[in-house]
């Protein structure tokens, strides 16, 4: 067995996770709301996911990415994970996914 490590299946691995990831005042998981602005995988495995939240003053600010880091890092082909939230660009509605707007009544 090879010790070579496909980053894109990883990633796609990743998203599915992070699709079960539920904003608290969306019924929308953060992925398809457009929260997450990046999944970076090296050959390491270790994960850097760049996000954002709704709003800088979100009740979630400091539990969300914490979530985000923990459930990406309990998949066992991970190695580490780090969690970086953004405001730049700030989050809007024309990020969500089309799916996330027809689930919210927005198409």
């Amino acid at each position: 067995m090879s010790d070579k490590v496909d980053t894109q299946e990883l990633g796609d691995e990743i998203v599915r996770v992070l699709k079960t990831i539920y904003d608290p005042e969306i019924p929308v998981d953060i992925y398809e709301l457009g929260l997450i602005y990046d999944v970076f995988v090296n050959e390491d495995r270790d994960v850097k996911i760049l996000m954002t939240l709704t709003s800088p003053n979100c009740p979630v600010a400091e539990s969300m990415p914490q979530e985000v880091g923990e459930k990406v890092k309990s998949l066992d082909s991970v190695n580490d994970t780090r969690v970086e939230l953004t405001f730049d660009p700030p989050w809007s509605q024309d990020l969500m996914s089309e799916e996330a707007k027809l689930e919210l009544g927005m198409l």
